[in-house]
Protein backbone atom coordinates (compact mmCIF):
# COMPACT_ATOMS: atom_id res chain seq x y z
CA UNK A 1 0.00 0.00 0.00
CA UNK A 2 1.39 3.40 -0.96
CA UNK A 3 2.21 6.02 1.64
CA UNK A 4 -0.43 8.33 0.16
CA UNK A 5 -3.13 5.70 0.63
CA UNK A 6 -1.98 4.96 4.16
CA UNK A 7 -2.64 8.58 5.12
CA UNK A 8 -6.30 8.37 4.03
CA UNK A 9 -8.98 7.85 6.70
CA UNK A 10 -9.51 4.10 7.17
CA UNK A 11 -13.31 4.36 7.56
CA UNK A 12 -13.20 1.52 10.07
CA UNK A 13 -15.15 3.16 12.88
CA UNK A 14 -18.79 2.15 13.32
CA UNK A 15 -21.74 4.28 12.33
CA UNK A 16 -24.32 3.83 15.08
CA UNK A 17 -27.62 2.86 13.49
CA UNK A 18 -30.75 3.44 15.56
CA UNK A 19 -33.51 0.82 15.87
CA UNK A 20 -35.83 3.26 14.06
CA UNK A 21 -33.49 3.50 11.07
CA UNK A 22 -33.26 -0.28 10.80
CA UNK A 23 -37.03 -0.62 11.13
CA UNK A 24 -37.59 2.06 8.47
CA UNK A 25 -35.39 0.23 5.98
CA UNK A 26 -37.02 -3.13 6.61
CA UNK A 27 -40.55 -1.71 6.38
CA UNK A 28 -40.06 0.62 3.42
CA UNK A 29 -37.11 -0.82 1.49
CA UNK A 30 -35.18 2.45 1.77
CA UNK A 31 -33.72 4.75 4.43
CA UNK A 32 -31.77 8.02 4.69
CA UNK A 33 -28.76 8.19 7.02
CA UNK A 34 -27.11 11.55 7.74
CA UNK A 35 -23.37 12.21 7.91
CA UNK A 36 -22.07 8.71 7.27
CA UNK A 37 -18.87 10.47 6.17
CA UNK A 38 -17.57 13.45 8.08
CA UNK A 39 -16.59 16.63 6.26
CA UNK A 40 -12.91 15.79 6.81
CA UNK A 41 -13.28 12.27 5.46
CA UNK A 42 -15.21 13.51 2.45
CA UNK A 43 -12.55 16.14 1.74
CA UNK A 44 -9.95 13.36 1.65
CA UNK A 45 -11.84 11.00 -0.65
CA UNK A 46 -13.79 13.27 -3.00
CA UNK A 47 -10.80 14.36 -5.14
CA UNK A 48 -9.70 10.74 -5.44
CA UNK A 49 -13.14 9.51 -6.51
CA UNK A 50 -13.56 12.39 -8.96
CA UNK A 51 -10.14 11.79 -10.50
CA UNK A 52 -10.82 8.08 -10.96
CA UNK A 53 -14.28 8.66 -12.42
CA UNK A 54 -12.86 11.14 -14.90
CA UNK A 55 -9.90 8.94 -15.81
CA UNK A 56 -11.99 5.86 -16.54
CA UNK A 57 -15.11 7.45 -18.02
CA UNK A 58 -15.62 6.19 -21.57
CA UNK A 59 -18.73 8.24 -22.47
CA UNK A 60 -17.55 10.94 -24.86
CA UNK A 61 -20.69 11.51 -26.98
CA UNK A 62 -22.50 14.85 -26.86
CA UNK A 63 -25.67 14.70 -24.77
CA UNK A 64 -27.92 15.04 -27.83
CA UNK A 65 -26.49 11.85 -29.36
CA UNK A 66 -27.32 9.63 -26.37
CA UNK A 67 -30.42 7.62 -25.51
CA UNK A 68 -32.40 8.10 -22.30
CA UNK A 69 -30.06 5.83 -20.31
CA UNK A 70 -27.00 7.65 -21.58
CA UNK A 71 -28.45 11.06 -20.72
CA UNK A 72 -29.29 9.97 -17.16
CA UNK A 73 -25.73 9.77 -15.82
CA UNK A 74 -22.12 8.92 -16.45
CA UNK A 75 -21.66 5.39 -15.10
CA UNK A 76 -18.17 4.14 -14.25
CA UNK A 77 -18.01 0.75 -12.53
CA UNK A 78 -15.61 -1.19 -10.32
CA UNK A 79 -13.24 1.69 -9.78
CA UNK A 80 -11.80 -0.22 -6.81
CA UNK A 81 -10.02 -2.56 -9.22
CA UNK A 82 -8.29 0.36 -10.95
CA UNK A 83 -7.26 2.64 -8.09
CA UNK A 84 -5.78 1.68 -4.73
CA UNK A 85 -7.13 4.80 -3.02
CA UNK A 86 -10.65 4.19 -4.32
CA UNK A 87 -10.43 0.65 -2.98
CA UNK A 88 -9.95 2.05 0.52
CA UNK A 89 -13.31 3.86 0.14
CA UNK A 90 -15.20 0.96 -1.45
CA UNK A 91 -13.87 -1.58 1.09
CA UNK A 92 -14.87 0.63 4.04
CA UNK A 93 -15.90 -1.54 6.99
CA UNK A 94 -18.19 1.28 8.15
CA UNK A 95 -20.34 1.11 5.01
CA UNK A 96 -20.40 -2.68 4.85
CA UNK A 97 -21.42 -3.03 8.51
CA UNK A 98 -24.35 -0.66 7.95
CA UNK A 99 -25.41 -2.77 4.96
CA UNK A 100 -25.22 -5.97 7.02
CA UNK A 101 -27.20 -4.50 9.90
CA UNK A 102 -29.93 -3.13 7.64
CA UNK A 103 -30.26 -6.48 5.84
CA UNK A 104 -30.05 -8.43 9.10
CA UNK A 105 -27.13 -10.64 8.07
CA UNK A 106 -23.77 -11.54 9.62
CA UNK A 107 -21.59 -10.78 6.62
CA UNK A 108 -21.67 -8.98 3.28
CA UNK A 109 -19.76 -9.23 0.02
CA UNK A 110 -19.22 -6.63 -2.67
CA UNK A 111 -21.14 -6.91 -5.93
CA UNK A 112 -19.61 -3.80 -7.48
CA UNK A 113 -19.20 -0.06 -7.07
CA UNK A 114 -20.46 2.61 -9.45
CA UNK A 115 -19.75 6.29 -9.91
CA UNK A 116 -23.06 7.78 -11.07
CA UNK A 117 -22.38 11.36 -12.07
CA UNK A 118 -25.40 13.22 -13.44
CA UNK A 119 -24.03 15.87 -15.74
CA UNK A 120 -25.18 19.49 -15.92
CA UNK A 121 -28.61 19.49 -17.58
CA UNK A 122 -28.57 15.69 -17.65
CA UNK A 123 -31.82 13.82 -18.05
CA UNK A 124 -33.95 11.97 -15.50
CA UNK A 125 -33.23 8.41 -14.41
CA UNK A 126 -36.26 6.28 -15.41
CA UNK A 127 -38.10 4.06 -12.95
CA UNK A 128 -36.31 0.72 -12.56
CA UNK A 129 -35.43 -2.15 -10.23
CA UNK A 130 -31.69 -2.76 -9.75
CA UNK A 131 -32.04 -6.47 -9.11
CA UNK A 132 -33.47 -7.06 -12.57
CA UNK A 133 -29.80 -7.04 -13.63
CA UNK A 134 -28.32 -9.31 -10.94
CA UNK A 135 -28.05 -13.15 -11.10
CA UNK A 136 -28.01 -13.49 -7.32
CA UNK A 137 -30.03 -16.16 -5.51
CA UNK A 138 -31.52 -13.90 -2.87
CA UNK A 139 -34.05 -11.08 -2.56
CA UNK A 140 -31.95 -9.54 0.22
CA UNK A 141 -29.59 -7.12 -1.55
CA UNK A 142 -28.80 -3.48 -0.90
CA UNK A 143 -27.29 -0.41 -2.56
CA UNK A 144 -25.61 2.53 -0.82
CA UNK A 145 -26.07 5.86 -2.64
CA UNK A 146 -23.78 8.67 -1.42
CA UNK A 147 -23.57 12.19 -2.86
CA UNK A 148 -20.05 13.64 -2.81
CA UNK A 149 -21.43 17.18 -3.08
CA UNK A 150 -24.47 18.78 -1.51
CA UNK A 151 -27.51 17.91 -3.64
CA UNK A 152 -30.04 20.76 -3.50
CA UNK A 153 -33.78 20.26 -3.82
CA UNK A 154 -33.81 21.50 -7.41
CA UNK A 155 -31.43 18.71 -8.47
CA UNK A 156 -33.09 16.08 -6.31
CA UNK A 157 -32.17 12.65 -5.05
CA UNK A 158 -33.72 9.24 -5.58
CA UNK A 159 -37.49 8.81 -5.47
CA UNK A 160 -38.61 5.45 -4.08
CA UNK A 161 -41.89 3.57 -4.50
CA UNK A 162 -42.50 2.32 -0.98
CA UNK A 163 -43.87 -1.22 -0.96
CA UNK A 164 -42.35 -2.20 -4.29
CA UNK A 165 -39.74 -4.39 -2.60
CA UNK A 166 -42.45 -6.72 -1.29
CA UNK A 167 -43.82 -7.06 -4.83
CA UNK A 168 -40.43 -8.40 -5.97
CA UNK A 169 -39.80 -8.82 -9.70
CA UNK A 170 -42.12 -6.50 -11.62
CA UNK A 171 -41.20 -7.38 -15.19
CA UNK A 172 -38.44 -7.62 -17.79
CA UNK A 173 -37.76 -3.92 -18.12
CA UNK A 174 -34.29 -2.44 -18.38
CA UNK A 175 -33.77 1.25 -17.59
CA UNK A 176 -35.51 2.97 -20.48
CA UNK A 177 -38.42 5.15 -21.57
CA UNK A 178 -40.48 1.95 -21.63
CA UNK A 179 -39.68 1.05 -18.03
CA UNK A 180 -40.50 4.59 -16.95
CA UNK A 181 -43.90 4.58 -18.62
CA UNK A 182 -44.89 1.09 -17.48
CA UNK A 183 -43.77 1.53 -13.88
CA UNK A 184 -45.39 4.97 -13.69
CA UNK A 185 -48.73 3.31 -14.43
CA UNK A 186 -48.02 0.44 -12.03
CA UNK A 187 -47.15 2.78 -9.16
CA UNK A 188 -50.39 4.68 -9.71
CA UNK A 189 -52.55 1.57 -10.05
CA UNK A 190 -51.04 -0.09 -6.96
CA UNK A 191 -51.29 3.11 -4.93
CA UNK A 192 -47.63 2.90 -3.93
CA UNK A 193 -46.48 5.81 -1.78
CA UNK A 194 -43.67 7.83 -3.33
CA UNK A 195 -40.88 9.09 -1.12
CA UNK A 196 -37.98 11.43 -1.88
CA UNK A 197 -35.55 12.53 0.81
CA UNK A 198 -35.13 15.90 -0.86
CA UNK A 199 -31.83 17.69 -0.82
CA UNK A 200 -29.01 15.73 0.80
CA UNK A 201 -25.71 16.82 2.24
CA UNK A 202 -22.43 15.49 0.91
CA UNK A 203 -21.56 12.42 2.98
CA UNK A 204 -25.20 11.55 3.72
CA UNK A 205 -26.43 8.28 2.23
CA UNK A 206 -29.57 6.54 1.24
CA UNK A 207 -29.74 2.75 1.21
CA UNK A 208 -32.32 0.86 -0.86
CA UNK A 209 -33.18 -2.75 -1.51
CA UNK A 210 -32.48 -4.34 -4.88
CA UNK A 211 -36.19 -4.75 -5.64
CA UNK A 212 -37.19 -1.26 -4.49
CA UNK A 213 -38.49 0.60 -7.52
CA UNK A 214 -36.82 3.98 -7.88
CA UNK A 215 -35.88 6.77 -10.25
CA UNK A 216 -34.44 10.28 -10.13
CA UNK A 217 -35.19 13.67 -11.66
CA UNK A 218 -32.95 15.35 -14.19
CA UNK A 219 -30.28 17.88 -13.30
CA UNK A 220 -31.47 21.39 -14.29
CA UNK A 221 -28.31 23.08 -12.97
CA UNK A 222 -24.84 23.72 -14.46
CA UNK A 223 -23.25 21.66 -11.67
CA UNK A 224 -22.31 17.97 -11.72
CA UNK A 225 -24.29 15.73 -9.35
CA UNK A 226 -21.47 13.52 -8.04
CA UNK A 227 -22.64 10.23 -6.49
CA UNK A 228 -20.87 7.02 -5.53
CA UNK A 229 -22.78 3.78 -5.05
CA UNK A 230 -21.77 0.43 -3.61
CA UNK A 231 -23.86 -2.74 -3.98
CA UNK A 232 -23.73 -5.48 -1.33
CA UNK A 233 -25.18 -8.97 -0.95
CA UNK A 234 -25.12 -11.42 1.98
CA UNK A 235 -22.18 -13.76 2.37
CA UNK A 236 -23.07 -17.37 1.57
CA UNK A 237 -25.63 -16.89 -1.19
CA UNK A 238 -25.38 -18.64 -4.53
CA UNK A 239 -25.45 -17.59 -8.16
CA UNK A 240 -28.83 -18.08 -9.79
CA UNK A 241 -29.60 -19.06 -13.38
CA UNK A 242 -29.66 -15.87 -15.47
CA UNK A 243 -32.07 -17.47 -17.93
CA UNK A 244 -32.55 -15.57 -21.17
CA UNK A 245 -32.07 -12.16 -19.55
CA UNK A 246 -29.09 -10.74 -21.51
CA UNK A 247 -28.29 -8.26 -18.75
CA UNK A 248 -28.07 -10.98 -16.09
CA UNK A 249 -25.91 -13.08 -18.39
CA UNK A 250 -23.60 -10.10 -18.89
CA UNK A 251 -23.49 -9.47 -15.13
CA UNK A 252 -22.62 -13.11 -14.51
CA UNK A 253 -19.63 -12.84 -16.85
CA UNK A 254 -18.58 -9.39 -15.63
CA UNK A 255 -19.15 -9.27 -11.86
CA UNK A 256 -19.07 -12.99 -11.00
CA UNK A 257 -16.29 -14.19 -13.33
CA UNK A 258 -15.66 -17.89 -13.54
CA UNK A 259 -18.83 -18.80 -11.64
CA UNK A 260 -21.90 -20.68 -12.80
CA UNK A 261 -25.43 -21.12 -11.40
CA UNK A 262 -25.30 -22.97 -8.10
CA UNK A 263 -21.81 -21.76 -7.19
CA UNK A 264 -21.34 -19.60 -4.13
CA UNK A 265 -21.23 -15.92 -5.17
CA UNK A 266 -17.64 -15.38 -4.10
CA UNK A 267 -15.38 -14.66 -7.07
CA UNK A 268 -12.21 -12.61 -6.77
CA UNK A 269 -14.37 -9.55 -7.54
CA UNK A 270 -16.69 -10.22 -4.56
CA UNK A 271 -14.53 -9.86 -1.46
CA UNK A 272 -16.01 -10.26 2.00
CA UNK A 273 -16.16 -6.70 3.34
CA UNK A 274 -17.69 -7.32 6.74
CA UNK A 275 -18.21 -10.31 9.03
CA UNK A 276 -19.89 -10.05 12.42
Amino acid sequence: MSTAVQTLPDLHEDYALTPTQIETYREKGHVHLPAVLSAEELAAFRPILNHAADAYNTEKRPMEERDTYGKAFLQIMNLWTKDEAVRRYVFARRFAKIAAELMGVDGVRLYHDQALFKEPFGGPTPWHQDQYYWPLGTDNTITMWMPLVDVPDEVGTLTFATGSREAGFLGDFEISDESDAIFEVLVREKGMQLHNYGGMKAGDVSFHSGWTLHGAPGNPTPNMREVMTIIYFPDGIKVTDPGDNPHRNNDLRTWLPGLKPGDFAASELNPLLYKK
